[in-house]
C-alpha cells in the first residue's frame, strides 16, 4: 500500500500530554511500568498456555490471541508514546503516522470478533457440553480465528486507504499520543464527512455484531446457569465466564464511546483519558482478569515452574 504525502506539511506532531516536566516524567513511569506488565503478563499467559498440555483446548487456544493481540496494539502505541513523552522532539512521519493507525485498527477490529468467539465458546461448553469437542472441533477454532484476523485486516487496508485521501494543509499537529483516527480526521481540511460514515459504519458493525454474539450467548448461559440446582455448580459454571465477561465490558464500553461519534464530538482530555484505557490499561488488565480468577491457570503456572526446578536440578 502506497501512502502519498498530498499535504502542504512535511510530517505530524503527536502532541498528545501536557507540557509540565514534572507531569511528562510521572506520566513516562506510569506508562512504562503499565507496558512492561503488559509485556510480562501476556507473554507469560502465552508461555504457559503453550507449556502446559492440560490447556491445550479451545477455551486457552482463544485466550493466547487474546494475549497475542494485546501485546500487538500495546507494543503498536506505547514505545512511540514514551519516547515523546522523553524527548521535545514529538514528530512522526507520515508513513510511520499511517502504519501505526493501520495496526492498531487491524489489531483492534480483530479483538471485536475474537471476543465474540470466546463468548460463543463459552456458550457450546456451558450450554452443549457434550458436544463441545465436536463443535468446538480445532478445524472450527482456527477458523473462528482466521476469519476474526480477515476482517480486521480487511477493515483496516480500507479505513487506511479512504484516509490516505485526506490532504492537511496548515496545522500538522495531531492533539492525541498516537495516530488514530478521529483526531486525524479532525485535523484535515477536506470534507471529511464520507469517511466518518464509513468508520461510524465499520465501528457500528464491529460493535452490533459482537454485541449480538456475546449477549445471546450470555442470556443463553445465563439461563442455563439458573437451571443448575446446586449452588456450587451454579458458582463454578458462572466462574468460568465470569472473567470473559468483565473483559468485554471494559473493552466495549471505551472502545464505543470513541469510535461511534461524529469527528465534532471529539474532544481531546476526555477521549485521551478513554484511549488510555483500552491501548495501555486493558491490555495490561487482562492477563490479570482472566488469570487470577482462573484455578487451571494458576495449577498450570505452578506446574510449569515445578517442571523447569525438576529439569533444573536433573542437570
Amino acid at each position: 500500500m502506497a501512502i502519498r504525502n498530498k499535504t502542504n506539511v512535511p510530517d505530524f506532531i503527536l502532541l498528545g500530554f501536557t507540557e509540565s516536566e514534572e507531569i511528562l516524567w510521572g506520566l513516562f513511569m506510569l506508562f512504562l511500568l503499565i507496558y512492561l506488565l503488559t509485556m510480562l503478563g501476556n507473554a507469560g499467559m502465552i508461555l504457559i498456555i503453550r507449556l502446559d498440555l492440560q490447556l491445550h483446548i479451545p477455551m486457552y487456544f482463544f485466550l493466547s490471541h487474546l494475549s497475542f493481540l494485546d501485546l500487538s496494539y500495546s507494543s503498536v502505541i506505547t514505545p512511540k508514546t514514551l519516547e515523546n513523552l522523553m524527548t521535545s522532539n514529538k514528530c512522526i512521519s507520515f508513513i510511520g503516522c499511517f502504519t501505526q493507525m493501520y495496526f492498531f485498527v487491524f489489531l483492534c477490529g480483530t479483538e471485536f470478533f475474537l471476543l465474540s468467539s470466546m463468548a460463543y465458546d463459552r456458550y457450546v461448553a456451558i450450554c452443549n457440553p457434550l458436544h463441545y469437542q465436536v463443535v468446538m472441533s480445532n478445524k472450527r477454532c482456527h477458523l473462528l480465528i482466521t476469519g476474526s484476523y480477515m476482517i480486521g485486516f480487511t477493515e483496516s487496508l480500507i479505513n487506511v486507504l479512504f484516509m490516505n485521501s485526506l490532504h492537511f494543509c496548515n496545522s500538522n499537529i495531531i492533539y492525541h499520543f498516537f495516530c488514530d483516527l478521529t483526531p486525524i480526521l479532525a485535523l484535515s481540511c477536506t470534507a471529511t464527512h464520507d469517511i466518518e460514515i464509513m468508520i461510524i459504519i465499520f465501528s457500528s458493525f464491529n460493535a452490533i455484531v459482537s454485541l449480538i454474539t456475546i449477549s445471546v450467548s450470555y442470556v443463553s448461559i445465563l439461563s442455563k446457569i439458573l437451571k443448575i440446582n446446586s449452588a456450587s455448580g451454579k458458582r463454578k459454571a458462572f466462574s468460568t465466564c465470569a472473567s470473559h465477561l468483565l473483559g468485554v465490558t471494559i473493552y466495549f464500553s471505551t472502545t464505543i464511546f470513541t469510535y461511534l461519534k461524529p469527528k465534532k464530538s471529539y474532544s481531546f482530555g476526555r477521549d485521551q483519558v478513554a484511549s488510555v484505557f483500552y491501548t495501555m490499561v486493558i491490555p495490561m488488565l487482562n492477563p490479570l482478569i482472566y488469570s487470577l480468577r482462573n484455578k487451571e491457570v494458576k495449577t498450570a503456572l505452578i506446574r510449569v515452574i515445578q517442571k523447569r526446578q525438576g529439569s533444573t536440578q536433573l542437570k
